[in-house]
């Protein structure tokens, strides 16, 4: 059993004074001044070193989803924005990070309950760490997307500003909420809803803007009137196919390929591969609660295949599982995600705990509001190589962020703004980050200026992946 360690219960003031103490120590105007280092890393090299454990044959269409224009470059960036973060100022208030808190990895899916929540929804590279760290990922992501979009350089201040001063009143409005109120806080769909007929109505002030806004307000409803319909059943009618009787699922390669087709690459027979399978699977239900145990018992294993997902995550191992329950009708896909080292522990300390896929799940257990009931771990038949287990479809929607306009995006902003402040207060203290961030926009103001300088180094760091890519150093496929 491990043992209780001994916690410390300082009182409301000895936490507002720590607060306060920091902005003495590490002033907030100083998270404005960024600059590369002097002996920074090779962008270039850094990927590559991810590369030499990811599969030779997704290595290529890694790349090409990155070469895609600088903000997909900046979502498969996360290592090297880790090692431009080292040494940035910090004011020494930890909490548990996201490690990878760019606009994308934010979304919709379904609590336990069945209600459509708003969350972090990826946490490979999560860490305890300096809050900054993930609030500066956020933000510059905010940057290189209105960019992206062709916003103005007013516009693209704008949305960025918004991001990090939602942060800050949400952490404001946490500090003064009891220990339990923030660990129930969360955004369902009604929030959602609220939030967007909010900003409609006040865009809609302007004539000329009030088309985009309503349009805007209708994009974001059926994008979560989609979220509602993408469960185990659709994604049956997507990925299977109907055999001698029995569902199976389909090949599509690059992008899906069943275990039957990928016996060679990895050295096994058919027998060793369908027995490796269910080793993995029992070893996967002994990480969970008991209760979901005996439910995910109900459902048998029937086929697995290797898919691609995301952008940075291309190349390192995932699989889909295809289950099903009381008949072919009752299906449950589930994704088993390969839990790399975290890109921060090159930098922070390391985590505590030694099996990657346990420290995925902590993370996200920690900071979401609710997280999936069948969330779980495993060693793969690679003992050196951890996985993560979780539903693959249950209610999950993402915002289309290259189609929005100005207001939509600030919208956006301001929501994934509040829900980082919440993951934040969770693990955090909130009463201390809110003395420390204050009541005035001086933070948001020096992460705006962090934000331009960090999007124009992302900048140069895309045009030299796309050189690499010509001269053939590295190899891209693209489309895929």
């Amino acid at each position: 059993m491990t043992p209780t360690r001994s916690v410390s219960h300082p009182n409301i003031e000895e936490r507002r004074a720590r607060g306060k103490a920091a902005r003495e120590l590490v002033p907030r105007s100083s998270h404005s001044a960024w600059k590369p280092a002097a002996d920074r890393p090779d962008p270039v090299g850094l990927l590559e070193e991810q590369n030499t454990t990811r599969e030779p044959d997704l290595v290529p269409v890694r790349h090409g989803r990155m070469l895609a224009s600088p903000f997909t470059f900046y979502r498969g960036a996360a290592k090297i924005m880790a090692a431009d973060l080292d040494g940035t100022p910090t004011a020494g208030l930890d909490v548990q990070l996201c490690g990878d808190a760019h606009l994308s990895n934010f979304g919709a899916f379904a609590s336990p309950e069945r209600h459509l929540l708003f969350d972090l929804n990826d946490f490979d590279e999560t860490l305890p760490g300096p809050f900054e760290y993930d609030v500066k990922r956020m933000a510059a992501s905010f940057t290189i997307a209105a960019h992206n979009n062709g916003f103005s350089a007013a516009d693209a201040r704008a949305v960025t500003l918004r991001s990090a001063a939602s942060y800050r009143k949400a952490m404001a409005d946490f500090a003064q909420m009891g220990t339990l109120d923030i660990w129930y806080a969360r955004m369902d769909e009604q929030d959602l809803m609220a939030a967007m007929r909010k900003a409609a109505a006040k865009v809609g002030k302007h004539p000329k803007r009030a088309k985009l806004a309503e349009r805007a307000e209708a994009t974001g409803v059926k994008a979560l009137e989609k979220a509602h319909s993408r469960d185990s059943l659709q994604a049956l009618s997507k990925l299977g196919e109907l055999v001698d009787g029995r569902y199976r699922i389909v090949s599509r390669p690059p992008i899906v390929v069943p275990m039957r087709e990928l016996q060679s690459t990895y050295g096994l027979s058919g027998d060793e591969v369908e027995r490796a399978l269910h080793e993995q699977f029992r070893a996967y239900r002994g990480t969970l609660r008991d209760d979901q145990r005996q439910l995910l018992e109900r459902f048998e294993l029937v086929d697995v295949a290797r898919k691609v997902v995301g952008v940075g995550s291309v190349g390192t191992r995932a699989f889909i599982g295809l289950l099903q329950g009381r008949d072919q009708g009752d299906p449950l896909f589930l994704q088993v995600k390969e839990a790399t080292r975290s890109v921060l522990e090159d930098h922070l300390p390391r985590s505590r705990y030694k099996q990657h896929g346990e420290r995925v799940v902590y993370g996200q257990r920690m900071m979401q509001a609710a997280s999936d009931i069948f969330l779980g771990w495993t060693k793969g038949l690679d003992v050196e190589r951890h996985f993560y287990w979780r539903q693959l479809r249950d209610m999950k929607g993402s915002a289309d962020v290259e189609a929005m306009i100005p207001a939509g995006l600030t919208l956006y902003a301001r929501i994934c703004g509040w829900t980082l402040a919440r993951a934040h207060a969770r693990s955090g203290d909130p009463v201390a980050l809110h003395a420390y961030l204050g009541k005035r926009d001086e933070f948001e103001q020096a992460i705006a200026d962090f934000s331009q300088s960090y999007a124009d180094q992302n900048e140069q760091d895309y045009q030299a992946f796309a050189a690499a890519v010509r001269s053939g150093r590295i190899q891209a496929v693209e489309g895929v």
